[in-house]
């Protein structure tokens, strides 16, 4: 099985995965508790934990935030955990978190919130959510006086969420899992395969959605030859391909 693409879904259907010996590879999953559920489960994503770093070390290190704001789905896992990590991380770098900041994924008010969060007088906003949240979180954060850049996890710059707040979301800043500019020939022979099929570039979510299927098949190619010998495979429950 491919997918799940969202933590929270795959944390669900793992086990059920689990305890039918299906194969389950999520492109995308970054809660680390997913591959935990056991031996069957896999993703080829980085998680949450790199990615809080990566993140909370960016607004430190190349933002030079010193105070930083937390916005985050309270009842979506990876947004729960992704808060947390980057909290962890930018503290103990030397920064501090002036507030954290609730929603539920589908609001469309987030007035209260950000009052708070411009009250708080952070540097930098990080919001792991996904772009429908992070589009019209951007644009009210601007209407309230709201200056600073915001900080995201992957999906924060898609096109819909420029569609949702235009100009707002400029100056903003997202971590992703790749990136098409990359000069890699694996990568732009990538870019250009799937541009030829499909008329766009292909975005984080294409290029791991490719990654897991390139898993898949070297498993099962791999698992022919060791059913032959009579020897199990290697675990490589986290193992992170390349876009190619």
């Amino acid at each position: 099985m491919l997918g799940e693409v969202a933590s929270t879904l795959s944390l669900a259907a793992a086990p059920v995965c689990q305890e039918h010996r299906v194969p389950m590879i999520s492109p995308s999953s970054t809660n680390p508790q997913v591959t935990k559920k056991g031996n069957m489960i896999f993703r080829v994503c980085f998680i949450d934990p790199f990615q809080g770093y990566v993140c909370a070390k960016f607004a430190h290190e190349h933002q030079k935030a010193a105070k930083a704001a937390v916005l985050y789905d309270q009842a979506a896992n990876y947004s729960v955990g992704l808060a947390e990590q980057f909290q962890q991380h930018f503290e103990a770098m030397g920064g501090s978190v002036a507030t954290k900041q609730t929603y539920s994924a589908g609001d469309q008010d987030f007035t209260a919130q950000l009052t708070t969060i411009r009250g708080s007088n952070a540097d930098i906003v990080f919001i792991p959510g996904y772009y429908t949240d992070v589009g019209n979180i951007a644009l009210q954060a601007r209407k309230v006086g709201i200056t600073v850049p915001a900080l995201g996890r992957r999906r924060m710059g898609f096109d819909e969420a420029r569609g949702i707040a235009g100009s707002a979301i400029e100056g903003c800043f997202y971590s992703n899992h790749y990136a098409p500019e990359d000069p890699s020939d694996r990568v732009q022979d990538f870019v250009k395969k799937y541009q030829a099929d499909y008329g766009a570039t292909p975005d984080g979510l294409a290029a791991l959605g490719y990654d897991a299927a390139k898993l898949l098949g070297d498993a099962m190619q791999r698992a022919q030859v060791a059913l032959g010998r009579g020897s199990g495979g290697r675990d490589c429950r986290d193992r992170k391909t390349s876009a190619a």
